[in-house]
């Protein structure tokens, strides 16, 4: 018997939707790395926020300069006009120089766990954005999932506002810079998922995240004294993982789900990021896990499983 021709393009919809939400699960983990190596780099070494930016992006442009030249060599290129090349510039210094300084420098003074609770109000602020901007429909099924995900993540990180308040008196500075970092990145998100669908995924990603690194890069030479070539073994260690595992990865990957599922999808998705940070945090960093912790991050994973059914 033979199957429809209807069936077979809702198969491939489907599939399509689940290799995305894939995609981006991989990427939010991998992105939530960055606090780890964040917090090493500052407690083992001595090394500010703008030098350890810099030397993220220097390790990891060369990945987006080879891969936008293999992008711009295909036949089936297409080239960027003058408005893309601005939406793709601005949209990648926003996203990965803007968003990336303000979350190093809130780094300084809030522990990883509390950087992802603040930073993953940004599901929320995408789906805003989205709705307001782009006249894009927020179905009850998204609601219902930022709804359950954000109590899981006020659950899961309730007791360590007081906590931490009292072990940093710059807390509430660094969360106001985090909180700014949400909303630079929100506004990343959902600019890209305007952008990928016309110039493609690997293409804005490489390009995008070039021109971040240049951002950072300038940044850093106009307003540092500090020398990149004299620092001790560790901060090269945790500045070439930071690049490789936090950066170069889960940008490609994030961008081809953004791809299939959409960018308010895959904000939520990216939910999943706190627990991964939580985790990583017990580990490395010897972060408590609290009881309230494991409670959020089942709820939090109940909000991610809801995106993952169509």
């Amino acid at each position: 018997m033979s199957t429809p021709s209807g069936a077979i393009r809702n198969d491939k919809s489907y599939g399509a939707y689940v290799t995305g939400f894939l995609l981006c699960f991989a990427g939010a983990v991998c992105f939530s790395t960055k606090a780890i190596f964040v917090k090493l780099a500052y407690r083992e070494t001595h090394i500010d926020a703008v030098t350890l930016l810099a030397l993220r992006m220097l390790f990891s442009i060369p990945f987006f300069l080879i891969s936008a030249a293999i992008s711009s060599s295909k036949t089936t290129n297409v080239k960027f006009t003058l408005p893309q090349w601005f939406g793709v510039a601005g949209i990648g210094l926003l996203g990965y120089y803007v968003s990336s300084y303000l979350d190093f420098v809130g780094l300084q003074f809030v522990s990883a766990g509390m950087e992802r609770l603040i930073l993953f109000i940004y599901p929320t602020l995408v789906l805003l954005i989205t709705a307001v901007f782009f006249k894009t429909k927020i179905r009850p099924r998204q609601w219902w999932a930022v709804v359950i995900t954000y109590a899981g993540l006020f659950i899961a990180f309730f007791g360590e506002i007081d906590l931490s308040a009292a072990q940093d008196e710059h807390f509430y500075w660094g969360a106001f810079m985090i909180v700014l970092c949400a909303i630079t990145y929100a506004s990343y998100i959902a600019g890209s998922g305007q952008l990928i669908p016309v110039v493609g995924a690997s293409k804005f990603n490489s390009y995008a995240m070039t021109f971040a690194c240049c951002g950072v890069l300038i940044h850093y030479f106009i307003v540092s004294d500090t020398s990149l070539l004299n620092l001790s073994n560790d901060v090269y260690l945790y500045s070439a993982s930071m690049a490789i595992f936090a950066t170069v990865v889960p940008s490609y990957l994030i961008t081809a789900g953004i791809k299939r599922i959409g960018a308010d999808n895959a904000a939520i998705v990216g939910s999943v990021g706190p627990v991964s940070t939580i985790v990583q945090a017990y580990f490395f960093l010897q972060e408590p896990i609290l009881a309230l912790q494991l409670v959020g991050t089942a709820l939090i994973l109940v909000g991610v499983l809801m995106i993952g059914k169509k």
